[in-house]
């Protein structure tokens, strides 16, 4: 057993880079399959898989400082509604890009099943 500090933390910092081909029109997706937040009302844990994509502008998010800012709800109540657009207003504050979706796929709770789409911009035509 290892003991000592935790060399990470969560944290709502997301960090950046500059985008290397702002010329071009590129699709950037992540999946995150352990994301995890309380129930508001319960303070029961939460699981979903959240997927985001986004089109970069000037700069991209760091994908460290992304899996910190994912863990940082990890003891946080929040709505399923509330949550996906929280994280869509993050990302899209941290990088402003020219369109960014955040979908929360949510495990079932009280037998129902919710997906949350959530989306910023005007989606790019595929050429």
């Amino acid at each position: 057993m290892v003991h000592g500090a935790m060399p990470t933390r969560p944290s709502k910092t997301l960090d950046t880079f500059l985008n290397p081909s702002p010329g071009r029109e590129y699709e950037i997706s992540f999946e995150i399959p352990e994301f995890t937040c309380l129930c508001p009302l319960t303070g029961q844990p939460d699981f979903a898989t959240l997927r985001v994509r986004y089109v970069p502008a000037e700069r991209c998010v760091e994908l460290k400082a992304l899996k910190l800012y994912i863990w940082s709800f990890r003891d946080e109540g929040h709505f399923h509604e509330a949550v996906t657009n929280r994280i869509l207003d993050d990302l899209v504050a941290a990088v402003a890009p020219r369109w960014m979706e955040v979908e929360g796929d949510f495990l079932v709770r009280g037998g129902i099943h919710t997906v949350v789409r959530s989306a910023h911009g005007q989606r790019p035509r595929a050429s």
